[in-house]
């Protein structure tokens, strides 16, 4: 989302990468479960992505949007899609508050289920997202009131049970339930393990009951909850809470839990917990790339989640602290959080997608893995508003034309096609990218990217062009958001409160 008029107050081989978290003997799950598809944030598809050039169907995810000007700040929910190729949407049904979850048909998008959800937001300047989350491909886990998680059973169904669980007693949330609807909220999309437990940072507001703390929470397939402060995670008593949005990230073996935590003015760490027992195992302060004796900020108006590469290091975008015309950095750590290493030039309202390095067949160098980030230079925030997506090597550097920073090495970047009206006076400004995790296809060695010109992109790592395109709405200045590829191949994008279904064609 841009800056200036659109912008409110806050200023490998294939086998290789399917085998990165799969057994060589198991047949890689095609579905995609949560948000950047797997606990790592990878959003590395297992099936092949079609050619965006025709839309299939569409649904609404907001049945009243609210505009700013001719803006949309809203985080929409990730769509989720089952291995059967039920296609979960989450739907706000007010102007201000109010949603559903629907299971629709991916070959068709005909409504399968609804359920209803009780969940309320927090405050907020920008709407953050709700974002359910689909455990060991059984059951879907939805944000609830009160800081409770919903599990509906058999998503591919019409008909399932749903059973309500709270992380710290389902009967403590039966006694007083509309006091715990006011002061405790799940405020970030829920990230599920292998096993089927589920983590996720919620907020507390005002004298919550039980002596709750916001913090990070966790709750076992069997419904046994557990609870940690973010105060007590961190180790610091000026530490709030986990920025709304952020989903937590899981190390490769499930092990490591990787959660961001700020301060009120925005400045945190990134926390890495025991998964069993949310203990913790370490932190690292959140520093700007360029100056480190400054803290970066973290915003809740943004998404930015961990990733967890291939080789367990951690990426993780934040706000800078020095003129970076509010690009942020996507900050790059060991798994450990022990060791800080080069950065990427931007960050903030993105989580980096992994690209293996064979998909980008000019690619030269000895990662084995490569980013796909957002690479936007906003106009409105003194940039040349040449904004682009960028394929990044995390382990070579460069220095940063813009802010003259070490940064990681540009391997491929590709500018939006679309002059940005906004700014009539600079020739150079293109409208910008829409996502905050795109989906990554090794198999045609593409990723799909969505732009605020109102177009679905695929973007061709072999040849570096924009090779097909599909035009979902005329365009509108939004809320960044995630595109996914169904079991089917069929891609999902959303753009101006709207999912499309999106193939190539008849």
């Amino acid at each position: 989302m841009a800056l200036g008029t659109r912008f409110p107050a806050i200023a490998v081989a294939v086998t290789l990468c399917l085998s990165v978290t799969h057994p060589a003997s198991a047949r890689p799950p095609r579905d995609w479960p949560g948000y950047g598809r797997d606990p790592q944030h990878s959003a590395v598809a297992t099936v092949t992505g079609r050619r965006p050039l025709h839309v299939r169907w569409s649904t609404p995810v907001d049945l009243a949007p609210q505009y700013w000007g001719t803006s949309l700040l809203v985080h929409y929910g990730s769509p989720l899609a089952t291995r059967r190729n039920t296609v979960v949407v989450t739907v706000k049904t007010g102007a201000t508050d109010g949603f559903r979850i629907e299971g629709r048909r991916g070959d068709t998008g005909a409504l399968v289920w609804t359920e209803p959800t009780d969940y309320a937001l927090p405050p907020h300047n920008w709407v953050p997202s709700v974002g359910p989350v689909l455990a060991r491909g059984r059951v879907l886990l939805i944000p609830g009131a009160g800081g409770t998680v919903l599990r509906r059973s058999r998503p591919d169904r019409a008909t399932g049970s749903v059973r309500r669980y709270a992380f710290y007693g389902i009967a403590s949330y039966d006694a007083d339930p509309a006091t715990f609807a006011a002061t405790v909220k799940v405020t970030t999309p829920l990230t599920a393990d292998r096993r089927g437990n589920v983590f996720f940072g919620f907020t507390t507001f005002g004298s919550a009951p039980l002596g709750l703390q916001s913090g990070i929470a966790r709750l076992s397939r069997s419904g046994r909850g557990t609870w940690v402060s973010a105060v007590a995670a961190a180790g610091d008593p000026s530490i709030w809470k986990v920025p709304y949005g952020s989903a937590p990230a899981l190390s490769l073996d499930g092990r490591r839990l990787y959660v961001a935590v700020h301060d009120p003015s925005g400045t945190g760490y990134l926390l890495v917990l025991d998964s069993a027992t949310l203990g913790s195992l370490g932190r690292v302060r959140l520093l700007d790339a360029k100056d480190p004796t400054r803290f970066a900020r973290l915003s809740d108006d943004g998404t930015a989640s961990p990733t967890v590469g291939p080789d367990g290091d951690v990426y993780f975008g934040v706000l800078p602290a020095t003129p970076n015309h509010f690009r942020g950095w996507m900050l790059h750590f060991d798994a450990d959080l022990t060791v800080t290493k080069t950065p990427g030039g931007f960050g903030w309202d993105d989580t980096p997608s992994i690209v293996p390095a064979p998909a980008v067949t000019s690619y030269a160098g000895t990662s084995s893995y490569l980013l796909l980030t957002k690479y936007n230079d906003y106009a409105g925030a003194g940039g040349t508003g040449v904004n682009r997506m960028a394929i990044l090597d995390p382990f070579a550097s460069m220095i940063d034309p813009i802010s003259g920073a070490t940064v990681m090495q540009e391997v491929l970047t590709v500018a939006g096609p679309t002059p940005d009206a906004d700014f009539p006076g600079n020739p150079l400004a293109v409208r910008e990218w829409c996502i905050n995790t795109a989906a990554v296809d090794p198999l045609t060695r593409s990723a799909f990217v969505n732009n605020e010109d109102g177009k679905l992109y695929r973007w061709d790592l072999v040849t570096g062009t924009l090779a097909d395109q599909v035009v979902l709405t005329p365009g509108i200045g939004e809320a960044y958001t995630p595109t996914i590829i169904g079991p089917d191949g069929t891609i999902y994008a959303i753009n101006d409160a709207t999912l499309f279904a999106v193939d190539e064609g008849p």
